[in-house]
């Protein structure tokens, strides 16, 4: 628990226990805008968006810990659990990287790979990836793994089944498909294209020939392209040079030894049938969640205009948020909706804190001018209610015209 605060307090530049009591709110069930409001003395004054991205952090950091144990737990049960794994399991910091470590021990759907250890091919895999100096030719190691009775009719047909199980182990590799990832952010290219030969005109017609770096799609043209794909109008893709990719996955080949030629073979077959397709999903899917977040961004930045507008077009308010333990929250807007000036008053507390709120507020009513006031429906809106009432009929004898 102390680690998950120190975490988090670092990323979001905060104070741990401020962080602390935010997290235990949050375990007793408080929402994000009751603790923003009401419990202000215990997060420092965080905003509702930093407490939201605390909210959404811890989330994820629990979900990470608590994959961490399941992977951990699946492979010790296999037997197969190594300080190393272990340790790359505690490093690991994202979910990515977790799935990545589980990859190779991942209970998978029958596969070439699992039909050619089934064939007892396994061995032969294991000699020819060795690559050893006098290691001996695929063809000659092929031939003692015949086996008729096991499907495997010829040398030919065992070689395929060590290269179908190198191909696997190499595509499960957790290093190479992080590099292979960070490589399809930084080179792949976004492309689409229309689904028919002579398309249409429709909306996506910007999208019938399209390129962008995966480093520069928007969020927009990542939407709109997906909606394309959903409603069969483009064909999309994220491409990445083969020869570059093709270079990252060899890096294992020995030159000079008798199986260099059949290993280069087997990460090339890995490349293409199995780690280039699955990292272009989880691309897409990345991308895709990119600009979910950002047309939320957007939505919000477009909202707030609409919700800061002038109550009353052209006079001066004044807004009472009403409160009992914080107080009751001023704040002056003039006919435009600019804020003019802002004050805590606390009319619930006494008769003589009733008192002071309404000098303060006749204050702030003079020197701004204010024609209306407005309340809010909350909690002690009654008691400011009936506070406003006699602030009203105050500066109206003084003069003023406040509705």
């Amino acid at each position: 628990m102390n680690d998950l605060i120190q975490t988090l307090a670092r990323e979001l530049d905060a104070a741990p226990e401020h962080v602390e009591n935010v997290v235990r709110l949050i375990d007793e069930g408080a929402t994000i805008p009751f603790i923003a409001r009401y419990r202000k003395e215990l997060h420092g004054s965080m905003d509702d968006q930093l407490l939201r991205r605390l909210a959404d952090r811890l989330q994820y950091l629990r979900g990470l810990a608590a994959r961490k144990e399941e992977v951990r737990a699946a492979v010790e049960g296999q037997g197969k659990l190594t300080e190393d794994l272990s340790a790359a399991l505690d490093a690991a910091a994202t979910l990515a990287e977790v799935e990545d470590l589980y990859r190779p021990y991942k209970q998978k759907r029958r596969t070439r790979a699992t039909i050619a250890r089934e064939k007892g091919l396994a061995p032969l895999a294991e000699l020819l990836f060795a690559q050893g100096a006098d290691g001996p030719a695929p063809e000659e190691a092929a031939g003692a793994f015949v086996d008729p009775e096991k499907g495997v009719e010829t040398a030919e047909d065992a070689l395929q089944g060590a290269s179908d199980i190198l191909a696997e182990e190499i595509s499960d590799r957790a290093d190479l498909r992080k590099e292979l990832r960070q490589l399809y952010l930084r080179r792949g290219v976004l492309t689409s294209k229309a689904a028919d030969k002579e398309p249409e005109d429709s909306v996506y017609r910007l999208y019938y020939d399209f390129k962008c770096p995966v480093s520069r799609v928007q969020g927009y043209q990542t939407l709109a392209i997906n909606r394309g794909e959903r409603e069969k109008l483009l064909k999309v893709s994220v491409e990445l040079d083969s020869e570059t990719a093709r270079v990252v996955v060899r890096r294992r080949t020995v030159p000079g030894t008798a199986a260099m030629e059949f290993v280069r073979g087997a990460a090339d077959d890995a490349w293409e049938r199995l780690l280039q397709p699955s990292l272009e999903r989880e691309v897409r899917a990345q991308l895709t969640e990119q600009a979910d977040e950002g047309a939320i961004r957007t939505f919000a930045l477009n909202l707030k205009p609409l919700l800061m507008q002038p109550p009353v077009k052209g006079r001066v308010t004044m807004g009472l948020d009403p409160g009992y333990r914080m107080g009751c929250k001023v704040a002056v807007v003039d006919g435009t909706g600019k804020v003019l000036d802002t004050a805590v008053v606390y009319p619930t507390h006494g008769p003589r804190q009733r008192e002071e709120a309404i000098t303060r507020l006749s204050q702030l009513v003079r020197k701004h001018e204010v024609e209306h006031i407005a309340i809010g429906n909350g909690t002690a809106s009654r008691e400011t209610e009936q506070m406003a009432v006699k602030l009203i009929r105050q500066v109206n004898e003084a003069g003023a015209h406040v509705s």
